[in-house]
């Protein structure tokens, strides 16, 4: 009888961080999309990526989603949805004067910055929003209120900088995927200096992107190397990678999927964590998993922070629908 040789694979402990991936925000955002095509028929129009991911794009597109840059290459008889980050107020506006069918699938998360913004328009306060220039949520955010109301500050220096046209009237609202403990900073500083600022009812930074950020830093210290799963555009993943840098992973980095990860620069890791992103689905963590167990004897130890039980509801005209 011949004996199984013994593995020589080397031993890798993964620490997987939880809560991960999908947040309710992206999840009703797709389920928007998908309803929509159920309701309506192929096609429906999306503007913009409806969350930052490809994987979950090329599929909504097998679907018979078709996704533009522009409200102006969509045609007006079929059914548009905007994305979870939110659009300035001159795109439904747009869409309402040719009489197009519109669904809004913007995270309620974001919705209540806008609100907030709006309500702090109509008591004559300037706002001041930290955030990061470019991103989708951050134009959607400053197109709620006239030019010149809404003030980015991205960086500390900035908000060291920053000239107000009245200190005693300022207002704050914040990009909901940063990371936690850079935005404390920024915050600090604006309170110091114009300490009549009117902050946040409730935290602006959303649920998920604070449990992600704890999830890490709870598992960081134990790492060799922690992989984020995300794309390159998605703000709240590149936030995860910063975190796990600052306290305590040897080497942190975001890839979109496991076919990126070079596994034979991983030799002599010991123990690597692993996350997602908001808008990574879990089977590209699975994947990565998989794909390590092709190179390592791995062991697997989830490390959850919290539970998330939070659902955001579909638009109405897709409830009743369904």
């Amino acid at each position: 009888m011949s004996l199984k040789a013994p593995s020589t694979k080397p031993n890798l402990k993964i620490y997987l961080a939880a809560p991960r991936g999908f947040c309710a925000g992206v999840d009703r955002a797709i389920q928007i999309v998908e309803q929509s095509l159920e309701k309506y028929g192929r096609p429906v129009y999306v503007r913009h990526e409806i969350v930052h991911n490809k994987h979950v794009v090329e599929r909504l597109k097998s679907l018979g989603a078709i996704f533009v840059k522009e409200l102006d290459e969509c045609p007006d008889d079929r059914p548009v949805v905007f994305s979870a980050h939110g659009v300035p107020k001159s795109v439904p506006a747009a869409a309402q004067a040719r009489n197009m069918k519109f669904l809004d699938a913007t995270c309620p998360l974001v919705s209540k910055v806008h609100v907030e913004s709006e309500r702090h328009l109509k008591t004559g306060r300037d706002i001041l929003l930290i955030g990061h220039a470019g991103h989708p949520e951050v134009i959607g955010t400053m197109g709620q209120v006239p030019e010149g109301t809404m003030h980015l500050i991205e960086t500390e220096d900035d908000a060291k900088n920053f000239t107000p046209r009245d200190a005693d009237n300022l207002a704050l609202v914040t990009q909901t995927t940063l990371s936690v403990d850079d935005t404390t900073g920024i915050i600090d500083i604006l309170k110091d200096r114009f300490p009549t600022i009117a902050l946040p009812f409730k935290e602006d930074i959303c649920y998920a992107t604070t449990n992600r950020q704890a999830a890490v830093k709870a598992i960081a210290k134990k790492c060799d190397v922690l992989v984020v799963i995300g794309a390159g555009n998605s703000s709240n993943s590149k936030r995860l990678v910063e975190v796990a840098k600052a306290h305590g992973a040897d080497h942190a980095f975001l890839v979109p999927s496991a076919d990126q990860i070079d596994w034979a620069q991983m030799r002599g890791t010991v123990s690597m964590g692993l996350t997602a992103g908001a808008s990574a689905p879990e089977y590209l963590v699975e994947g990565v998993i998989t794909s390590a167990r092709e190179h390592f004897n791995v062991t697997v130890e989830e490390v959850e922070v919290t539970k998330e039980k939070v659902i955001f509801r579909l638009p109405r005209e897709l409830r009743e629908a369904s």
